[in-house]
């Protein structure tokens, strides 16, 4: 009975998982997200001092 549970709940889980990251590569949302942050990253990495060596 209890391993019965255990094994449901964890089905459960590995689904959703499954459909969230589906839905996330389905739609793109991953780079939505970096698209809408990218200003910021941008802003910060420029006020960083950079070493021209080559």
């Amino acid at each position: 009975m209890n391993l019965k549970k255990i094994i449901f709940r964890a089905g459960f889980v590995a689904v959703v998982f499954f459909v969230l990251t589906f839905t996330i590569y389905f739609f793109n949302l991953d780079m939505k997200m970096a698209e809408k942050i990218m200003p910021m990253i941008s802003k910060q990495y420029d006020k960083v001092k950079k070493e021209k060596r080559l």
